[in-house]
């Protein structure tokens, strides 16, 4: 398989292998008039397998979600064909607006307009608490 290296843009490598479609939709990739590729269960001497995504434009990701869905993920950013910055994602310490608390008597029910905020409660296991009303919520990735 020959998939070209890109000029300019962004690489998100080492995804948990299955993971690409679950980023492309969250991060609304369909919607670029960019070239995007999905490559699926690569082999990974680190990983076993695991997947990439190669989108040919720069564009603004927010890395809480990334982190969020996958923490282990690698985003590389290109610029003349070569890597001027990788950045190594975790589990963000923060999410706001990302996820939504289901707690029906948590005050974000009755205020719609309130930042849905949740905090990293235990990293090990990936848990989130709401911040109004501190009901759990595990991270996307478990």
């Amino acid at each position: 398989m020959n998939i070209d290296s890109i000029k300019r843009g962004i690489v998100l490598d080492h995804i948990s292998a299955g993971r690409s479609m679950d980023l492309y939709r969250y991060l609304h990739l369909d919607e670029l008039d960019c070239s995007v590729a999905i490559i699926k269960n690569v082999k990974s001497n680190a990983m076993g397998r695991k997947d990439i995504l190669k989108i040919d434009d720069t564009i603004s990701i927010d890395l809480d979600v990334l982190g969020y869905i996958d923490p282990g993920i690698t985003v590389n950013i290109i610029e003349d064909g070569k890597i001027i910055e990788k950045k190594h994602l975790s589990l963000p310490e923060k999410l706001t607006n990302i996820i939504r608390c289901k707690n029906p008597r948590c005050i974000t029910s009755a205020e719609p307009s309130l930042d849905q905020v949740f905090l990293l409660a235990d990293r090990e296991k990936g848990e989130y608490r709401c911040m109004y009303c501190e009901t759990k919520k595990a991270a996307r990735y478990t």
